[in-house]
């Protein structure tokens, strides 16, 4: 029986990338340029998975491309207008990243807030013979406001309540549950936080949501964490803000223009960096592959899309 055949545009594991091709036959496309492909192929190919950035331009050099399987949950890298003008299909694999990129959200405002980095550089280097280290704030008990109370936004309250945290947010409109206080600023939120989490989704109408104006009510013993997207932060204010004191510390995910990380930011001692592994476990991969391989089954098969995008 013939593969489907798909256009695999980003990269990733080999093992990852074997797992579709033991299903599709793929037209590999790792850095999204579609003058590699024959022309045949891009005239013939109606699916494409999204494992890197998905502009205009490389749509429209895909005639026939109606579906666009997105290997991850967000899908900012998506030009989600050209898609709905094009009438292509584009899904995702919401749910499968929650629990570990809350799990890493809670890790980077431990190790932020307990010193974790420092003391370990103070331990290796000998510096505990000669002096003791001083002492740093606790995290149990703290108050935590939440950007985005979407599903990775409550599963991270969920972990805070077990650290006998006290959690707040802000959403575009409050939920009805009411389980946790709404603000309807989020300078009004960063006033009461001790710790801000950064959990809404990325692009134009996020963009530097998180500014100067936001880290000032936060305060001098505030913390910042962001899994979500670096563009959320106002990445140049964020660097102000630590190094003049203005913060105490961020734990970052994710990066404005990564993988560029300025300098100015990988010099500073009270923040804590990660090359966005939020999601980026062994099994949340695993997981999301089945589920963008299901969607790409089921477009094949004339079946209804598992997790269309429908915003």
């Amino acid at each position: 029986m013939t593969k489907p055949e798909i256009v695999f545009v980003g990269g990733g594991p080999d093992w990852y990338i074997q797992r579709f091709a033991d299903d599709f036959r793929l037209h590999r496309l790792p850095d999204g340029d579609a003058s590699v492909l024959d022309e045949d192929v891009r005239n013939r190919v109606r699916a494409l998975l999204a494992a890197g950035p998905v502009p205009a331009t490389l749509m429209e050099a895909l005639p026939r491309l109606e579906l666009i399987a997105n290997a991850g949950a967000g899908y900012d890298m998506i030009d989600m207008e050209a898609a709905r003008r094009r009438s292509i299909a584009v899904t995702n694999t919401p749910d499968v990243t929650d629990d570990c990129v809350a799990d890493l959200a809670l890790a980077l405002i431990l190790a932020v807030a307990r010193d974790v980095l420092r003391g370990d550089r103070f331990v290796r280097s000998g510096k505990w013979l000669q002096a003791g280290y001083p002492l740093v704030r606790k995290v149990g008990g703290r108050k935590v406001g939440i950007l985005g109370m979407g599903r990775i936004g409550k599963a991270i309250a969920k972990r805070a309540a077990a650290f006998d945290m006290t959690v707040a947010y802000h959403n575009r409109r409050p939920l009805e549950d009411g389980e946790h206080t709404y603000f309807k600023s989020l300078p009004e939120l960063a006033d009461w936080s001790d710790v801000l989490v950064v959990a809404c989704p990325g692009g134009a109408e996020t963009h530097h949501l998180v500014d100067r104006t936001v880290m000032q009510a936060l305060g001098s013993e505030g913390i910042v964490a962001n899994i979500s997207r670096g563009t959320v932060i106002d990445e140049q204010a964020l660097i102000e803000a630590l190094e003049q004191g203005v913060i105490a510390g961020a734990g970052l995910d994710v990066f404005e223009h990564e993988p560029k990380v300025p300098e100015r930011l990988t010099r500073l001692d009270n923040v804590v960096l990660m090359p966005h592994r939020g999601g980026g476990t062994i099994e949340t991969w695993e997981d999301a592959c089945d589920l963008a391989k299901a969607n790409l089954a089921a477009f094949f098969a004339a079946r209804p899309l598992l997790t269309r995008v429908t915003g």
